[in-house]
């Protein structure tokens, strides 16, 4: 078995860095990898979680291979905010910045590709399979596969979202301070978006897209602050390069606004966590403990997946993954 020393060697004379500033197609590209290289770790999902966990381990010196598909769920927002040191940074420039500090490393080693399935073998080691037919095999696996947004079938929607349609208050909402607001919601969600969002604009209004869903004490507060509440279903958002300007409902009346907040429900990225067996929790969330290991040894998960969407605890989560799988690493690799 090649040590993590040799590894360093080996894996440098197989690489070749490619880094282009403030993009996210900044990586370590990876022209062949040994199919027979037994890695510590494999991450699967190459962002700011992904990321976060491999500059723990490769500061530790583990042999670490990120596969990563480069379709990060905030590819669309331009700015990046409410994160310590980069509030008002482009997320390209974040992500590049993180992996020209992360691939200074050299056994962390980047291949930009799909994963297909994740096979578990007898021997305790994983074997990951790429849509290309290659195959991975690593002693454990971290998911950072992020979660994939069920965008509203509203013409326009897709177009403004991350731009003008916007998910959090505390990722873009200082962003719209007086700004005409509208809360594309119902019942409970509506609510708690709506008491977000008031202290930040008095401009506000309610569109449930559909029959409303208050219990009394919503709808006594909602009225008493003289938020109208429109019920009639949405056929049309209007915007110019994603920046919305006007709500057009069935009946052909419309409503000016210049900032929805809306949050789509959202699904697991990828599915092979559960092929596994990894457990969810009844919100949708991986299950992880405060280590961050799901419900099966050796398997664990990180960022949005498994936590509250934001850059900050992705990275937060990251680290903490890489933590624990490098205590493990040590463990198993000192008492052998």
């Amino acid at each position: 078995m090649v040590s993590r020393r040799e590894f360093i060697q080996k894996s440098t004379l197989a690489s070749s860095t490619i880094l282009v500033a403030n993009s996210l197609e900044s990586f370590v590209v990876i022209d062949s990898v040994d199919e027979d290289e037994l890695f510590d770790v494999i991450i699967i999902g190459g962002s700011y979680a992904g990321l976060s966990a491999a500059l723990t381990l490769g500061r530790s010196m583990c042999k670490v291979l990120i596969l990563d598909g480069n379709e990060p769920c905030n590819r669309m927002t331009p700015h990046s905010h409410n994160f310590l040191t980069q509030d008002g940074v482009a997320p390209g420039q974040i992500s590049a910045k993180a992996k020209e500090q992360v691939f200074k490393y050299e056994t962390v080693l980047y291949y930009s590709t799909e994963v297909e399935k994740v096979d578990k073998t007898a021997n305790q080691t994983f074997l990951v399979h790429s849509v290309e037919q290659k195959k991975y095999k690593a002693k454990f696996v971290l998911f950072a596969t992020g979660l994939k947004d069920m965008l509203l079938p509203i013409k326009g929607y897709a177009d403004c979202w991350g731009k003008s349609v916007i998910h959090c208050t505390y990722c873009h909402g200082y962003e719209q301070i007086n700004r005409t607001t509208a809360i594309l919601a119902n019942g409970d969600l509506a609510f708690h978006l709506l008491m977000l969002a008031s202290p930040l604009t008095t401009k506000l209004s309610i569109l449930t897209n559909g029959q409303a869903n208050f219990t009394v004490e919503q709808q006594n507060i909602i009225n008493k602050k003289g938020i109208k509440i429109i019920e009639t279903p949405i056929t049309e958002l209007k915007h110019k390069q994603g920046q919305v300007s006007e709500v057009v409902f069935r009946d052909n009346s419309n409503l000016q606004v210049e900032v929805i907040y809306s949050r789509p429900a959202v699904i697991q990225k990828c599915n092979i966590p559960s092929q596994l067996g990894c457990e969810l929790t009844e919100q949708g969330l991986l299950k992880v403990d405060n280590q961050q290991e799901s419900t099966i040894p050796r398997v664990y998960a990180c960022g949005d997946m498994t936590s509250f969407r934001s850059i900050a605890t992705a990275i937060a989560t990251g680290s903490a993954a890489g933590r624990a799988i490098n205590t493990q690493l040590c463990q198993l690799d000192f008492k052998s």
